[in-house]
């Protein structure tokens, strides 16, 4: 289901619980909501659409990625960066970091590793600082 984008800096703010098997449908309404953003959005985080539980959707190019209670295990070549955000106004410098390892629960609540690089990489580590309450 299409959610509204949370813009609530004090909602965004609150750092995430983990999430649960029964959370998937938050996974499905990511992925919805990712769609139906897509000429303005590569990435979401549940507190995007009102839900303060540890999930991320991250678009790797040729497939959106719904990643539960995601933990980055390794990070190589920090840089920075300059990045918006659908539930904030305007641009905001921040370090990244070009390789990334990650941890996670997929959709059918089986743990996967993914490796991402460049803009992938990127896109997770800002949905990544809104689990936390980081506004970027």
């Amino acid at each position: 289901m299409i959610k509204p984008i949370v813009r609530d800096i004090f909602f965004l703010g609150q750092k995430a619980e983990r999430a649960v098997k029964e959370d998937i449908d938050v996974g499905r309404d990511l992925l919805d909501t990712l769609q139906a953003n897509r000429d303005r959005c590569v990435g979401m985080a549940a507190n995007m659409i009102g839900v303060r539980k540890a999930v991320i959707v991250v678009h790797m190019g040729t497939a959106d990625i719904v990643m539960f209670n995601p933990v980055v295990l390794k990070k190589e070549g920090p840089y920075e960066a300059e990045e918006g955000c659908l539930s904030l106004d305007g641009v905001r410098k921040t370090t990244r970091y070009e390789y990334i390892e990650v941890e996670f629960y997929d959709m059918s609540w089986k743990k996967r590793r993914q490796k991402l690089r460049g803009l992938p990489a990127q896109i997770c580590q800002h949905e990544l600082d809104h689990l936390e309450g980081i506004l970027i």
